[in-house]
């Protein structure tokens, strides 16, 4: 039995969003008339990706799932797609082909001793393990010091993680904890898009959606934009309670924990010299005697709650 999602509407829309921005000078093509809509026509990619009008408009309606993989390539030339845009599409593409068996659906792992013990050992940086679903499987001191609202906050998930997602959609204190709030909330909602290419049979993560699009508006506005995010670093302003405004440099990389989910290892630290860095030397001070018990797996857990195991 063929149990892949019905995806036709995502890809649809997403193709039909990427094309909106387009002008047809951007790409040198004539321009003449006034247009109904903005951005490229259907016709006018099509020309551009080298096929067919009507099989490209059959392709945004969806029906991508005999497509080869080079005119998949063509079309996110043609729309001028970025690395992690085209990488959606692909998972669009690979999710929407028949499935000659069960889908092989992700197990979520628990983060191995050997990457607690490497998290602990970075004394004077934040550092965290986040999944695809913006979830803590694990972090050190500093970072449950550094995130303290996000922990303390009651929009954890079901098994107690605490959950940026969850947070900054779902609790209006986020929005003073961030100072560039607008930045870090578009940011989350493109990287669970991107997740929810890969892993369009994870059953959470779609609760997960769907809890944020009925409970937050501004959560569906920036999904409705199908905008996408894999790699993302930068620089995060944080009003933090207790030692004041902090300015840091984030940086997530990938970190293998299975082959069947994506896992990435976020760091934040600050420019040496700066008040910022003084800042974060005092909670790394503050964090060394609030430190919480460990138990027997190696996550770091507050007594009396569940085991916590912290974004951007």
């Amino acid at each position: 039995m063929d149990q892949r999602p019905d995806n036709r509407t995502e890809i649809r829309d997403f193709l039909a969003s990427r094309r909106a921005r387009i002008t047809p000078e951007e790409v040198g093509l004539p321009t003449s008339g006034r247009r109904r809509v903005p951005g490229l026509r259907r016709e006018e990619v099509a020309v551009l990706a080298g096929v067919s009008t009507e099989w490209y408009t059959r392709l945004e309606k969806g029906h991508i799932s005999g497509v080869s993989e080079d005119v998949v390539e063509a079309v996110a030339r043609a729309l001028r797609l970025d690395e992690d845009e085209r990488t959606y599409l692909f998972d669009l593409a690979r999710a929407a082909r028949p499935a000659h068996r069960a889908p092989t659906r992700r197990k979520d792992v628990p983060a191995p001793p050997r990457i607690q013990w490497m998290l602990d050992s970075m004394t004077m940086s934040s550092a965290s393990v986040q999944n695809g679903r913006q979830e803590v499987v694990a972090n050190n001191a500093l970072a449950r010091s550094l995130f303290a609202p996000m922990f303390e906050s009651s929009t954890a998930d079901k098994r107690g993680r605490a959950s940026f997602a969850r947070y900054i959609f779902l609790d209006q204190g986020s929005q003073h904890f961030f100072v560039d709030w607008d930045k870090a909330a578009a940011t989350t909602a493109a990287l669970l898009r991107a997740e929810a290419g890969r892993e369009p049979y994870d059953r959470t993560l779609r609760d997960l959606i769907g809890d944020l699009s009925t409970l937050s508006p501004e959560f569906r506005a920036l999904w409705a934009a199908h905008d996408v995010r894999i790699q993302h670093y930068g620089v995060k302003r944080l009003r933090h309670p207790e030692v004041g405004p902090l300015e840091l440099t984030y940086q997530a990389l990938p970190l293998p924990l299975s082959h069947r989910a994506v896992h990435d290892l976020n760091i934040y630290t600050a420019e040496p010299g700066t008040p910022s860095e003084e800042r974060l030397k005092l909670l790394t001070s503050l964090a060394a005697t609030q430190a919480p018990a460990t138990d027997p797996a190696g996550s770091p857990h507050r007594e009396g709650t569940p085991g916590s195991s912290g974004h951007d």
